[in-house]
């Protein structure tokens, strides 16, 4: 269905967007778990706006389903860090949006809050040294991929989305303590 979509039968989304929409909504409310208490955002509107852009989509040719959620995974990063952005100039500084990296990265004992704009710049720098790396974070942590999955979505090797795991957690982490 995907590939027929991208070959432009529009009816094709029609029969695909009930299929992939349970798993859009897990993939939202893993985003929104890692919010903040409070976030004005809902689950289903961070759904709605992902799927407004990847309709918009046709510069993409669909490789796989893995592909399909890997893109999703990113739109609702860009979502989230836009509206993190509006708010915050709406408040002149006001209230950072916190991430816990505790469950996806285990960066320390403890629980350790980030900055959703502090993560997303250094996800940024880490993607001009590496950027492999930093798609192998994007699809770990935003897209809850396994490394299977990241490793199949980004053609390389389970050992080589491993190792590149391993770096970017610990790349991170020097940068987001710093």
């Amino acid at each position: 269905m995907l590939r027929e979509w991208n070959g432009g039968k529009a009816e094709a989304l029609d029969s695909l967007l009930p299929l992939v929409y349970d798993e859009l909504h897990r993939q939202a409310a893993r985003f929104m778990r890692k919010e903040r208490a409070g976030h004005t955002l809902q689950t289903t509107a961070l759904i709605n706006e992902a799927y407004l852009k990847l309709i918009d989509r046709s510069d993409v040719k669909w490789e796989s389903r893995t592909h399909f959620f890997a893109v999703a995974a990113q739109a609702m990063r860009r979502i989230l860090v836009d509206y993190a952005k509006a708010k915050h100039r709406e408040k002149r500084g006001g209230d950072n949006i916190k991430l816990s990296l505790e469950d996806a990265m285990s960066v320390e004992a403890q629980e350790t809050g980030v900055d959703l704009l502090a993560l997303d710049e250094a996800l940024n720098k880490l993607a001009e040294l590496d950027e492999q790396q930093a798609r192998v974070v994007e699809l770990k942590y935003f897209s809850g991929l396994s490394l299977e999955e990241t490793a199949e979505a980004l053609h390389v090797s389970r050992a080589t989305a491993a190792r590149d795991w391993e770096a970017a957690r610990a790349w991170l982490h020097r940068e987001l303590t710093k």
